[in-house]
């Protein structure tokens, strides 16, 4: 990792709106804002037809725009290779598009604190690596030197116990808290259980849903009114996308007000006919009660992987602007015994553990931010973290019990402490065998197609006339900084072939640095 000169920052790239801060002098992370004063920005990229691209416009400004030219949620494709946007005849993919979200947030800040050059980025917990990689290269695009890519509900909880005055302060906090991170955004779902003391950090489970999240909520909204619509007038608003574009930002506020009163007017226009209803917070919890139940059940499965029962963690924190639904405490008192906590913003707890971290990665790697005092360098070097993966990873082998077919071994399981090394013997399939495929995958499921395959590699030259049930033992490695190595060693000749994987799905270095260079073209309003 190189600290490059310039300013560090954190960044919360977040389905519905982004977040960038940065650790001040005195220790305290400090949300910078925008162009508009605010401390957050809508995810949300206008591709004009004159050519501007504006990034984080308002509703007002969004309603006037043709729906074809907007960009919403692309965080949701990260890492879909498959996903593009034509724009000025050039294939603009979701690393792209949003890259254009980071150069927004980096050249607004910089009217703050002066050039960025380095950032921490946070994701989703439950981002598999291809989505991971796809984050990183995003910032590349956008100009920046992703120091490290971080777990949002990582980062939540560091600037909940930072905040607290608990981490790396041994003199102060000398005790062990287990806490719960419930982060429901706009677009994902995490929930996370760390245990940590003044000087250590450690993630004992992790679980969510990278498609779950505030927009499924506005969205039954959407469809029930619509739904109405069709029933009165045989007419469906959400064919024309004008019409739906007007109706969801409207659902969306509804969504918001249900939080703060019992019943709302919902109203619908299309075609010169109109609907005109009420819906009650009750109503809508009924609607959405299957998505909720997803985030409870996730819940209580992070519970029972940490071995934490009901009554037993010291916090409960609510993480995203999603949790400001009273559904969400409600069910998180029913299952947890405690009563949700809000010491953090919900809005910023991500970008400012993410402003956290850099600081930390910075002032290890050069001794010092001289813009840093002293104890605050000091504090930061006090603590150390333990993290653990968020997806199983696995190797393809043929089924013992049937030869047949090829399942997914797994080698590694979900939430093992990083860093962490498995060694495992197998056997050749046949006499005389001359190479043996390696083949890494990632992911619970026993189907191989069911999981992500990340890399592979082949073991040849093996021994001649070697023996049908031959041993070769395979080695997977994973360390806390996200490289993962597999090795594999024929033992009778002692043939070894082995692959390190650094992210490498996703974009290729040339097509990061073509991006770069449009990225340059384009001024971001």
């Amino acid at each position: 990792m190189e600290i490059l000169e310039g300013q560090t920052v954190g960044i919360d790239l977040g389905t519905t709106f982004s977040a960038i801060a940065q650790l001040d002098p005195e220790g305290t992370p400090h949300a910078l804002n925008n162009a508009d004063g605010k401390p957050i920005t809508p995810s949300v990229v206008i591709l004009s037809e004159e050519g501007k691209i504006i990034v984080g416009p308002s509703f007002e400004r969004m309603s006037i725009e043709n729906p074809r030219n907007i960009v919403e949620a692309i965080k949701r494709q990260m890492g879909n290779k498959d996903f593009f946007v034509i724009y000025q005849d050039k294939k603009l993919t979701p690393e792209f598009l949003s890259a254009l979200i980071l150069k927004k947030l980096k050249q607004d800040a910089e009217k703050e604190i002066g050039s960025i050059a380095n950032a921490v980025i946070t994701v989703p917990y439950y981002f598999n690596d291809v989505r991971r990689k796809a984050s990183q290269d995003s910032g590349k695009i956008a100009g920046l030197n992703v120091i490290d890519i971080i777990n949002e509900p990582t980062a939540a909880t560091l600037a909940y116990a930072w905040q607290k005055g608990h981490l790396g302060k041994p003199d102060a906090f000398d005790g062990e808290r287990t806490i719960m991170v419930y982060d429901l955004g706009g677009g994902t779902f995490d929930v996370t259980i760390v245990r940590y003391t003044a000087t250590t950090f450690r993630v004992l489970a992790t679980d969510g849903d990278v498609m779950l999240g505030g927009l499924d909520w506005s969205r039954r909204i959407v469809d029930h009114i619509a739904e109405e619509f069709h029933k009165k007038h045989g007419e469906d608003p959400r064919e024309d996308p004008e019409t739906l574009m007007q109706l969801t930002q409207e659902c969306e506020q509804a969504k918001l007000d249900l939080s703060d009163h019992a019943q709302i007017p919902l109203n619908a226009y299309y075609k010169g006919k109109n609907l005109t209803l009420a819906l009650t917070r009750g109503d809508f919890e009924r609607l959405t009660g299957d998505l909720m139940q997803r985030t409870r059940d996730t819940t209580e499965l992070v519970m029972q992987q940490a071995g934490v029962g009901k009554g037993e963690l010291d916090e409960l924190v609510l993480v995203g602007g999603s949790t400001y639904m009273p559904v969400v405490e409600t069910m998180l008192r029913d299952v947890t015994g405690l009563e949700p906590s809000r010491d953090v913003s919900p809005e910023e707890a991500v970008s400012q553990g993410a402003a956290i971290h850099a600081a930390l990665l910075e002032a290890r790697a050069t001794g010092g931010a001289s813009r840093l005092g002293k104890a605050v360098i000091n504090r930061l070097r006090s603590v150390s973290a333990t993290d653990v993966n968020s997806h199983s990873l696995g190797v393809k082998i043929t089924d013992p019990q049937d030869k047949s077919r090829k399942i997914n071994h797994i080698m590694i399981p979900k939430n093992s402490s990083l860093p962490v090394e498995v060694k495992q013997k197998f056997k050749t399939n046949m006499a005389n065998q001359q190479r043996i495929h390696v083949c890494v995958l990632e992911g619970d499921a026993s189907d191989p197609d069911a999981c992500t395959t990340i890399g592979d590699f082949r073991v040849v030259n093996l021994p001649e006339n070697l023996p049908a049930g031959s041993p070769v033992e395979i080695t997977y490695s994973y360390d806390k900084n996200g490289r993962f190595s597999a090795t594999a060693t024929e033992l009778t000749g002692n043939t070894v072939a082995k692959t390190e994987i650094v992210r490498d799905s996703g974009l290729t270095n040339e097509n990061v640095d073509a991006f770069q260079a449009l990225a340059s073209d384009y001024q971001v309003e």
